[in-house]
């Protein structure tokens, strides 16, 4: 089984080279041996954006050649790029450009086209790939988990801490809100003393009847920096390595100073995992963490 870097460059590959091909998400999976839902899932995931509306951008931007560098009918041009009637491939261009071909053909009109995703190098991290950061506003929420006072140096037993709540504590909470979802709640963070509460949680409509033993904990409102992480492994094999890689890389975007935002290194932030993404190959963890415009 390919790498996640390996397998999602792999992807990106095939569809440029797939463009005049028909290239399609059913073609995708049977190569890689996933279902089709599993696959729409892993690049929305990684790319924010969806895999057919991603081909279909890209076999458009790559027919503006036939359209503008030759004569060719535009029935040709349609059935060249996978289109089974002109019609319909009139009707998607002037969808995706906002002109139709022949229009574009006498008006020599500008448009703009989607360019090829590409991985970097810098975001492979050991068996995953580091996506992001994206800008998202995050409402208010409240969890309930199992509290520990944690050291910076302490990061790394966040995974084992996790796995206990969810075999342990996970199961005397009721009335969750996505039962499948796993929050790792960082808060009360002291960045001179270098210490954290971690509270492995799970989301719940209230602060109410909290089982003894556990704790309470909300989110305010708050506009955050969300990273994607991909890794071949289970939720079981997340290790402290991993959680240390993550961190890293949130920390060279907090010390870009080109970014137009700021994090703020002192407020809660969380890990979010949903347990119905994972299909046995590769799982999916979101990391938000609370920034300001500069």
């Amino acid at each position: 089984m390919l790498k996640p870097y390996d397998l999602l460059e792999n992807i990106l590959l095939d569809i440029e080279n797939g463009l005049k091909n028909n290239i399609n998400t059913s073609v995708l999976s049977q190569k890689y041996g996933f279902s089709e839902g599993h696959l729409r899932r892993l690049f929305s995931f990684a790319f924010n954006q969806s895999i057919s509306a991603y081909i279909r951008s890209r076999t458009l931007a790559a027919s503006l050649n036939d359209i503008l560098k030759t004569d060719a009918n535009i029935l040709n041009v349609a059935a060249e790029y996978g289109f089974e009637y002109e019609q319909s491939y009139i009707r998607t261009f002037k969808r995706e450009f906002g002109i139709t071909p022949g229009c574009l053909r006498k008006t020599g009109q500008v448009i703009p086209i989607k360019p090829p995703l590409h991985l970097f190098d810098d975001r492979r991290l050991d068996n995953g790939i580091l996506f992001g950061p994206d800008f998202v506003m995050v409402p208010q929420f409240h969890v309930i988990g199992k509290r520990h006072h944690l050291s910076f140096m302490d990061m790394r037993t966040e995974p084992l801490l996790a796995k206990q709540f969810m075999e342990n504590e996970r199961m005397l909470i009721k009335k969750t809100v996505n039962p499948n979802v796993f929050i790792g709640l960082s808060c009360n963070i002291n960045i001179k003393e270098g210490q954290f509460d971690y509270v492995p949680s799970v989301q719940t409509a209230d602060l109410k009847n909290i089982p003894p033993g556990l704790s309470g904990e909300t989110f305010e409102t708050s506009m955050c920096a969300r990273f994607r992480y991909i890794g071949q492994h289970g939720y079981s094999g997340i290790t402290g390595n991993i959680v240390s890689m993550m961190s890293n890389a949130v920390g060279d975007f907090a010390r870009d100073e080109r970014a137009k935002y700021v994090l703020v290194s002192d407020k809660s932030n969380f890990v979010m995992i949903d347990d119905n993404l994972y299909d046995g190959t590769y799982c999916q963890i979101e990391w938000y963490t609370p920034v300001f415009e500069k």
